[in-house]
């Protein structure tokens, strides 16, 4: 008696196990059975094609963890869960990476995250970032991370200083670690910036103005910059560039190639005022 109950129970086991295995009702048959959240701009088709391997099997041979891996590597996720549905579905929810800016690459374009992480442009999107060059994909990813923390700081920064302020950003050069150089334009539409001295040669609004903002301080950096360009330019001309990593001194023209592109003054100006 015990033999013939052992030998049920084998079998009860074994057509169990056979139909959790191999059954087509547990099976990974068709697209449809992946569900996908999250993705707003991660191509379906990028996610499914991971799990191209797995059809026809049942979704309990399925390996979550790899394949929750091989989702993490597709440069616009930031972040997958992946989960069986019994009797026969995978459930994936996405967080995506966000970008902060356009990155240029010689002319492609692309977009890149505040770790460096480099991702696709999508087809039918509409970003409203300023351009930042000097990084690259053959970049070690911790060189980039670090220069777009560099350029993260930046944007909070002159943000806090005056809120719409990357508005006037137009590109951040990155090439240099120590060294954010920022171009910018429309200096002289912010209430409040510094006026020219009567007499004195007028600004130009709509000229872009390189920034050297260095590697930190950069709100009052920025408030020096507002505070005083119109003066700097009734000073030293028309003004290409301005340094001001030197403390609370200003170097007005100081690039060699903006000096050969215009020929203006160099100047070298303390600020006249502390702004805030």
């Amino acid at each position: 008696m015990w033999t013939a109950v052992g030998l049920a129970g084998a079998w009860v086991v074994y057509d169990c196990g056979n139909f959790l295995m191999y059954s087509p009702e547990m099976a990974l048959l068709h697209p449809e059975q992946v569900s996908i959240s999250g993705n707003h701009f991660l191509d379906r088709a990028s996610v499914l094609e991971i799990f191209a391997a797995d059809r026809n099997k049942s979704v309990l041979l399925i390996p979550l963890e790899r394949r929750r891996a091989e989702i993490d590597e597709i440069p616009w996720v930031e972040h997958a869960v992946v989960r069986r549905v019994l009797p026969n579905k995978i459930q994936v929810e996405i967080t995506e990476r966000t970008p902060v800016a356009f990155l240029r690459q010689g002319t492609e374009m692309a977009l890149v995250d505040a770790h460096g992480v480099i991702l696709d442009r999508p087809l039918e999107a509409n970003f409203h970032f300023p351009v930042v060059t000097g990084i690259d994909a053959n970049m070690p990813a911790a060189d980039r991370e670090q220069r777009m923390q560099l350029f993260s700081g930046f944007t909070q920064q002159i943000e806090s200083a005056r809120p719409g302020a990357m508005d006037q950003v137009s590109e951040v050069d990155l090439t240099d670690a120590n060294d954010l150089r920022a171009t910018l334009t429309g200096l002289d539409s912010y209430p409040g910036a510094g006026s020219p001295t009567s007499g004195l040669e007028a600004p130009q609004p709509g000229s872009p103005v390189l920034v050297h903002f260095g590697d930190g301080d950069f709100a009052t950096k920025y408030e020096t910059l507002i505070g005083n360009i119109h003066q700097w330019r009734a000073t030293a001309g028309h003004v290409v560039s301005v340094d001001l990593r030197f403390g609370g001194e200003a170097v007005v023209n100081s690039d060699a190639t903006a000096a050969s592109a215009a020929t203006p003054k160099q100047a070298v100006a303390r600020s006249a005022r502390r702004p805030g």
